[in-house]
């Protein structure tokens, strides 16, 4: 079982900056893939981005590439969600997701699809004013 707490969020203006963080316990963190995902109100869960369990490869949703970074440390447990031009329709509930995939490495077909996670945290608030 992985227990997954998210961290980082807050009110930031139009065009700042924002990282998020991941914790994770409970399991051997390099045997997953991670990812983030969104979800505004009133909207569905929007895949963000991902990254298989070396770092080597990464994944964004189009919307957000150029402008999101999403990185691992291995040694600490802990994936990061670098955010940078945000905007406003970027508010939402940020949440990390854990996949073991096959032994960490999620296909690039498969990275947005948030039923190929296994483990979800609870969320961290993400408010983008204009």
């Amino acid at each position: 079982q992985v227990a997954l707490v998210e961290s980082g969020g807050g009110l930031v203006q139009a065009g700042g900056s924002l990282r998020l963080s991941c914790a994770a316990s409970g399991g051997t963190f390099s045997n997953y893939a991670m990812g983030w995902f969104r979800q505004a109100p009133g909207k569905e869960r929007e895949f963000v981005a991902a990254i298989n369990w070396s770092g080597g490869s990464t994944y964004y949703a189009a919307s957000m590439q150029g402008r999101f970074t999403i990185s691992r440390d291995n040694a600490k447990n802990t994936v990061y969600l670098q955010m940078s031009s945000l905007k406003p329709e970027d508010t939402a509930v940020y949440c990390c997701a854990a996949a073991y995939g096959s032994s960490g490495y999620l296909h690039s077909n498969n990275v947005k699809y948030d039923y190929k996670y296994d483990y979800w945290g609870q969320g961290t608030q993400v408010t983008v004013s204009s």
